[in-house]
């Protein structure tokens, strides 16, 4: 994605805040794992957002710095981590001390920071030894009706996790790949509400919008047949990347 794209479907993200953490959901255990080395003490949370991935660290008791550039997004995750400092900022640009981490981490933002700059800051925040980790929640497209369920979304999950590709840049070396596949549990009324959280939805008007939710309707209650309060099992692949300066 070129820098005009992320800064233009990026900046759908500057409101909503509330019911974007009020639908999205969070990561498994094994996951954060892989990405929280056991040892790490402090660490910067880019693209923060409403601080999903914030609370996660937090609950490890690690001391976090939450950085994101929307002060609607920030909101939810002071209410939920009073404990971490939260800094509204890029993550190309954060401000905060040189060397100040054990660990840089970014949940579900690193495709709008521009990877160049992204991983010269990350490096720069991080002590000698330091881990970067990137972690996407994305639906399973490898499921025929999920992979039908995105398009009408207009999801991004379409572009499934790709180990071959490179997401960061120099300094950081050799970068170690998890996937997880999971089952979250939801209802028609929580797909249109996780629809509502997509940047494409975000930056369209009422016409798109009203297009969508008829699409959407018809296909979870006539194509699919799920009735208004069922609770429907959807499938979820989140993928990690950890890596190291060489």
């Amino acid at each position: 994605m070129d820098e005009a794209s992320r800064r233009t479907l990026g900046g759908a993200f500057q409101d909503g805040g509330e019911h974007y953490d009020s639908v999205r959901p969070s990561y498994p255990e094994a996951i954060v794992d892989f990405m929280v080395p056991a040892d790490a003490r402090t660490a910067v949370d880019l693209g923060a957002g409403t601080g999903l991935f914030t609370r996660l660290l937090a609950a490890r008791g690690v001391e976090v710095a939450a950085v994101d550039p929307s002060a609607s997004m920030l909101g939810p995750l002071r209410r939920a981590v009073p404990s971490a400092t939260v800094v509204q900022a890029t993550a190309e640009a954060t401000g905060l001390p040189t060397g100040r981490a054990d660990l840089v981490t970014c949940a579900q933002a690193w495709h709008w920071i521009d990877p160049e700059a992204g991983s010269a800051e990350a490096a720069r925040l991080l002590r000698p030894g330091g881990a970067l980790a990137l972690v996407w929640n994305q639906l399973d497209t490898t499921v025929p009706w999920v992979h039908r369920l995105t398009r009408i979304m207009h999801a991004g999950d379409v572009h499934a996790a790709d180990p071959d590709r490179r997401r960061t840049r120099a300094p950081f070396g050799a970068e170690e790949h998890l996937q997880v596949r999971w089952t979250d549990r939801t209802t028609p009324a929580g797909l249109h509400a996780l629809m509502a959280s997509r940047s494409y939805w975000l930056r369209s008007g009422d016409a798109i919008r009203t297009r969508m939710t008829t699409n959407l309707d018809w296909y979870l209650t006539e194509h699919l047949g799920f009735t208004a309060q069922e609770e429907i099992e959807l499938p979820y692949l989140t993928f990690a990347v950890r890596t190291r300066c060489d």
